[in-house]
């Protein structure tokens, strides 16, 4: 699957399913070869962004926020060739939209309060301000916001 297609097929399905497609996308590109627990901190990072309504009001707008995840900084000709990783992604995708259904005080969070994140051996941007929140395999996360 291509880039594009998603981004196709999110602008025509209904929600929820939009979403899913759109989430699945970024926890594939930004950690497909992290644990569940890291892919899972992926995607609680842009549910939370969504949550804020800083930077949209539904998980597509969040992910596709200019050059705010990896759905905007490929090329839309970049395929996603891993099926096996894919269903992974797919699968957190779900469970991670159907955990922020649930009311604040029972979700079970991986990242509480982390609202960016990063690559560990990347090079600092500016938003970052102190130390990380914590560190799950190669990504570090942070409360920027």
């Amino acid at each position: 699957m291509k880039i594009s297609f998603l981004l196709w097929l999110a602008s025509i399905l209904p929600q929820p399913a939009a979403d899913q497609v759109c989430l699945a996308s970024t926890v594939y590109l930004e950690a497909r070869s992290e644990s569940q627990i890291g892919q899972m901190a992926v995607a609680e990072v842009a549910m939370r962004r969504r949550e804020s309504g800083r930077w949209g009001s539904t998980v597509c707008d969040v992910v596709r926020a200019p050059g705010q995840f990896a759905l905007t900084t490929m090329k839309n000709s970049y395929s996603l060739d891993n099926p096996e990783a894919w269903r992974k992604a797919w699968t957190v995708a779900g469970r991670v939209i159907d955990m922020w259904a649930l009311p604040r005080d029972r979700r079970h969070l991986v990242v509480p309060n982390a609202d960016h994140f990063i690559l560990a051996d990347s090079a600092s941007p500016g938003w970052i301000k102190g130390p990380p929140l914590t560190t799950i395999g190669a990504h570090n996360f942070y409360r920027v916001n």
